[in-house]
Order: structure tokens, then C-alpha cells, then sequence
């Protein structure tokens, strides 16, 4: 006679064993409708599951992240069903379910557009059927000789690996079954909102020693809203690519001689040393002290960091006099070692360094990504150096910190998540739990709501991580706060206490931005392109309607400079019109335009980016508006 005990805490008891399916039944039939799992004693399984002793529930639906994962997985399963009917000699290998959606990998022909239309096709109609998604168990023998007996044998290969004797989950949907551990909705009737993204190739297992696979991506979601919502912000984060805005705008270049390398052209460059040097005033202002490390040291060094155990296949190194040395893919070794050239008090704590280091790490050629996914870039970094009692003030101010900045910048809906231990990691358990409680402790501080990520901390701390929302609502990871208790002591980090005994110093490890390649990609992205006065490499244009006037808006454009602005002159015998929209293509903040009129009151027309007209003013009236906007970073406006 089970009981069941609901997430309400209320309870339901049934004179015999009971199914998932059953349970949310008794509680209403909308819910029976709309049941996708259960979350059985904190795990998931399929409505079909047989519920036989007393037990916590709960019945997942589309509502929750569980279920649009599930619906997601089982979309997947379904392409592999549709792609099957449609090219018999296929074999199928894995499909998981990755961020807005899905892939699958298939051994076999090339496909094209036109095969993921059909199969879409199929799909809807295989949905549309309602079949019912069954679970089966047998024994590990018999599935290998099972998919080996219809000719999948990438699928046979996946059960070789299960030790002997172990059972295997399937599926089963129609006459396709399929190796999975579930769960799965309860019938196909369920996916009905997706679409195919896109084929590209892929190897078997990852290696490219392996054969070449064909990876159809997917897209699933539980409404029609919601699906095409995630298509329009597709079609317009491809009108605002980076890597397409900053040939269009001559900002930067990368090309095959220095992969994941930035090559940054004049005006890309401003935009670099404008955040560079808004970065340094926050530094100043806030109690750092800038310093720069060598890029290159010694072996010895990143061994007793913990970097080369855990991070070295990430790492470019190199050899000299018999000497091992590694390019820094990171630069708080070397703060470390500043820190250690001095006998440190208490009373110095606690010590801020910060750096814009310029690091390099060995990305997978196939993960590069222009300037978001580098092999060589600068963070503005930082590192703290505290007593434990200090480490809950600091990660309340740099809290604040952080969003002042990113308001600053145009982003004002943040999301404050808690990455905490990887099983990969130095420093033993008591540490871990000090750490990740030091930085609850400073966003409850904060007054901060966070979401926690069990397993994707640093593997030498804890972190919290600041995601900002762009225009198109994506996230972008940026700053992170990390508490380090293991890396000053690795590296010999000691200060004198209050009671003349030399104590370890706690690290905490920061950045705001993160790489600025990076944030300026997201900027770019974010903006599409039109980035706020202060950013924009050119502030104002100063164009002529005739030859006439050349000498007087020389003039203006001296006195726009003299003032401090990034003014260019089209003197250009072109039409004004002509003039006019060459340069709103290039996404100037400010179009100044003179002609006769201009010149004798002394005056100048204006034009603001979107075409707005903003009528006649004085050159120091001009100055005074542009200097007003500068100054706010556009956000008064």
C-alpha cells in the first residue's frame, strides 16, 4: 500500500502498486494530460514506472526545465525513427540533448536540405500518430546480438562497453527501438513543436581517426510561441554576428596563418582601448593596483599551481636550454608570486592586484568561434589577496561592483549562478565547504537570488558567475568571483596575523568583462553594431553639401577634436543623400552636415542615428550635447 507524498507535501495512499501515470490521474485529468515523468525520490522516470513502496513525487510537464529536456530527448529519437524510414541503410549512434535543443549522429549518405525537409516531414507525421513510447529491459547479450542483427553496430558497440551480465534500457516506438536510459514522454503525440537546424560533420566518438558522421541538429519546445520566438532570435542574432558586423564595419580580422588569433584594425582598436581604459579607472577606483606578469614560466611553477595536472592539454608549451616552460593561460600564478616578494601584515589585507594579462589557451580548432572562442586573449583580471573575515565584504562589493559596470555598458538584467565543486579538483572537502558557504554568505549579503550548478566550479575554487541578457535575450557568461583556498598555499602565499604567526591568505579570484575579445563580441552582438556614443569609434561625420563649405567644416571637425571627439570629414564632391546613407551603414552615432546655410549663421544640422532629424545648432552647443551623452554612457537617453 504505497504512499505518496506530493511536492505540496500532501499525501495520496493506493491499496496496490501504482504508476506514475496513474498517480497524477487521481490528482486531476489535466495533469494526467499533461504528464511527461515523474520525479521519483529525486529521479527521473518515465510515466509507465511502477511506483511500489511509500515515495516522494513529483509530476513533470512541459512547465518545467525537466520536461522540455525530455521533450527534447525524445524529439531526438523521433528524427532517428523518420530518418530510418526514409534511408533504411542508415545506422544511428548518439543523440543528446544540448542548450535550445538536439543532434543526432548518423553513418551514412551525405544528406542536403532537401533530406532534412523530408524527414521533418516524416517526423510530423510519425508525431502526429500518437504512438505510444515504451520502455524494455534485457539482458546486455541480447541487445548486442539484437543491433548487431540489423545491422547497427555503432549501437552494438555502445552496449559492448556496459559490463557483462548488466541489463540494457530500450525504446520502443513503433518498429524502431532505441538504446537509451530514458526517460521519455509517453507517446509521440507529445513533440509537437520543432524544427531541423542543420547538417554538419562529426566523427564517431570524437576522434578524427574514426569515420565521418552526418549530425543533424534540432530545435524542440512545448509551444508554437515558443518555437518561433527561438527561430526569430536565430534569424536576428545572424543579421547581428560579430564576426559579420566587424568586416562590415572594419573593425578586426582573423585568418589561417594565426587561428584564433585577432588581427584589430584602427577602429576596432579604439573600441578595445576605450573599455580597457573605462576598466582602468575602475581598478583605480576601487582599490586595485595594476601589474603585469611575464606570459612565459617555468614548468615547475604551473605544477605546483595545479595547472598542469588538471589543465595541461590546454596549454601551449615550449622548450629552451633543456627547460620546460608554458605560455600562461591564466595569470594568477604570477600575482601570487608578487604577493610572495614582500613580508606581508594583516594590516596590508586585503591586497588587490589586477591585470589586463594577455593569455593564451589551445582551443580545439572546431570550437574557435571569431572573437568569442580564442586561442589569445586579455582579461581584465584580478586577484584579491584577504583574511578569511574579509572574503564576504569583498564578494558584497564586487557584487555591486559588477553590475555598476554592466549597467554602465547596456546590461541590465543579470543572472547570479554558483558553480560549485568539479570531482576534478585540488584541496580536500573541509575547504570546499568553507569556500562555497563564504560565497553564499556574500550574495546573501547582497541581497542577490542565485541559482547553484553542483559540478562546474574551477578546479581549484568555487565561483560565482554573472550572466547578462542581450537585446535578443541570450546569455553570456562574463564575470566570475572564485575563492581560492588552496592555490596561496601551493605556492608558499604567506602574511604575518595579529598574533605574529604566519598565516596562509585566502585568493579570491575576479574578473568583470572576462575576455575582452569576448565582451566585445557580445557588445557588437548586443548592439548590432550600433554601440553607444561613447564606444563608437567615430563619434561624428562631418559632411559638406558642396565645395563651398570645406573650409568651415574643417573648421567644426577641428573644434569637435580639440573637444576631445573621434570626428572624421567626408569632403567628398558626392550627393548628400549619397553621403548621408553610406555613413548610417556604417553606423555613425552622429551625422553633421553643412551647407550655405550653416556656414553663414555658424551653425550645423544634425542627424542622429536612426535617421533622426535633430535640427540646427552652435559647433559648442553640439559639443555640449555630445559631452552630456558621453558622460552618462548614453543611459540618461
Amino acid at each position: 500500500m504505497p504512499v505518496i507524498t506530493l511536492p505540496d507535501g500532501s499525501r495520496r495512499e493506493f491499496a496496490q502498486p501504482v504508476t506514475v501515470a496513474e498517480v497524477a490521474a487521481s490528482i486531476g485529468p489535466g495533469l494526467a494530460k499533461s504528464a511527461l515523468a515523474g520525479r521519483l525520490n529525486g529521479r527521473l522516470v518515465d510515466t509507465s514506472h511502477r511506483i511500489e513502496s511509500d515515495a516522494t513525487l513529483a509530476i513533470i510537464t512541459d512547465k518545467d526545465a525537466e520536461g522540455i529536456e525530455i521533450i527534447r530527448h525524445s524529439t531526438a529519437h523521433l528524427l532517428a525513427w523518420a530518418l530510418k524510414e526514409l534511408i533504411p541503410d542508415a545506422q544511428v549512434t548518439i543523440g543528446p540533448v544540448i542548450e535550445n535543443g538536439f543532434y543526432y549522429d548518423f553513418a551514412c549518405r551525405p544528406l542536403t536540405p532537401e533530406d532534412l525537409a523530408a524527414i521533418e516531414k516524416r517526423m510530423a507525421e510519425l508525431a502526429k500518430q500518437d504512438v505510444p513510447v515504451t520502455r524494455e529491459v534485457w539482458p546486455r547479450e541480447q541487445a548486442i546480438e539484437f543491433f548487431k542483427s540489423i545491422g547497427e553496430h555503432y549501437k552494438a558497440e555502445l552496449i559492448e562497453a556496459i559490463p557483462p551480465g548488466e541489463e540494457v534500457s530500450l525504446y520502443r516506438e513503433g518498429n524502431f527501438i532505441d538504446l537509451c536510459r530514458g526517460p521519455h514522454v509517453p507517446s509521440t503525440g507529445k513533440l509537437k513543436h520543432f524544427k531541423l537546424m542543420k547538417v554538419a560533420g562529426a566523427y564517431w566518438r570524437g576522434d578524427a581517426k574514426n569515420a565521418q558522421l552526418q549530425r543533424v541538429y534540432g530545435t524542440a519546445w512545448a509551444t508554437k510561441q515558443e518555437l518561433e520566438a527561438y527561430l526569430h532570435m536565430l534569424e536576428e542574432a545572424e543579421k547581428r554576428d560579430h564576426r559579420k558586423l566587424g568586416k562590415e564595419l572594419d573593425l578586426f580580422h582573423l585568418q589561417e596563418e594565426a587561428p584564433g588569433l585577432v588581427f584589430w584594425h584602427p577602429h576596432g582598436w579604439i573600441i578595445w582601448q576605450e573599455i580597457e581604459q573605462y576598466m582602468r579607472r575602475v581598478y583605480r577606483d576601487n582599490g586595485y593596483q595594476e601589474v603585469r606578469c611575464p606570459q612565459i614560466l617555468d614548468r615547475s611553477l604551473w605544477e605546483k599551481s595545479g595547472h598542469w595536472e588538471h589543465y595541461k592539454d590546454n596549454m601551449f608549451t615550449t622548450e629552451s636550454e633543456k627547460r620546460d616552460y608554458a605560455i600562461k593561460p591564466m595569470n594568477c600564478p604570477g600575482h601570487v608570486q608578487i604577493f610572495n616578494t614582500d613580508v606581508r601584515s594583516y594590516r596590508d589585507l586585503p591586497l588587490r592586484y589586477g591585470e589586463f594579462g594577455s593569455c593564451h589557451r589551445n582551443e580545439p580548432s572546431g570550437a574557435l568561434h571569431g572573437v568569442m572562442r580564442v586561442r589569445g586573449f586579455t582579461q581584465d583580471d584580478g586577484h584579491i589577496f584577504c583574511t578569511e573575515e574579509q572574503i564576504q565584504p569583498e564578494v558584497t562589493a564586487f557584487n555591486a561592483l559588477v553590475r555598476k559596470v554592466y549597467a554602465d555598458f547596456g546590461f541590465t538584467d543579470v543572472a547570479v549562478k554558483l558553480a560549485l565543486r568539479p570531482e576534478s579538483r585540488v584541496g580536500d572537502d573541509a575547504l570546499w565547504d568553507k569556500a562555497e558557504e563564504a560565497l553564499r554568505a556574500g550574495l546573501r549579503a547582497s541581497g542577490l537570488a542565485w541559482t547553484e550548478l553542483p559540478g562546474e566550479g574551477a578546479f581549484y575554487g568555487p565561483k560565482i558567475e554573472f550572466h547578462i541578457k542581450d537585446a535578443i535575450g541570450r546569455s553570456w557568461q562574463c564575470g566570475t568571483m572564485q575563492v581560492d583556498f588552496s592555490m596561496p598555499a601551493r605556492l608558499g602565499a604567506e602574511y604575518v596575523g595579529e598574533d605574529n604567526a604566519r598565516h596562509t591568505p585566502v585568493m579570491l579570484h575576479r574578473a568583470i568583462l572576462g575576455s575582452l575579445e569576448r565582451f566585445i563580441g557580445i557588445l557588437l552582438e548586443h548592439y548590432a553594431g550600433a554601440l553607444p556614443l561613447w564606444l563608437s569609434p567615430v563619434q561624428v561625420v562631418v559632411m559638406t553639401i558642396s565645395e563651398g563649405q570645406v573650409d568651415y567644416a574643417e573648421d567644426v571637425a577641428k573644434k569637435l577634436r580639440q573637444a576631445g571627439l573621434r570626428v572624421e570629414c567626408d569632403l567628398r564632391g558626392e550627393k548628400i543623400n549619397y553621403k548621408i546613407r553610406q555613413h548610417s551603414l556604417l553606423k555613425r552615432p552622429y551625422l553633421v552636415v553643412v551647407g550655405d546655410k550653416e556656414k553663414a549663421a555658424g551653425l550645423v544640422a544634425l542627424r542622429a542615428r536612426g535617421n533622426r532629424d535633430l535640427g540646427q545648432m552652435s559647433p559648442d552647443e553640439l559639443i555640449e550635447r555630445l559631452e552630456r551623452e558621453i558622460r552618462s554612457k548614453g543611459l540618461a537617453a
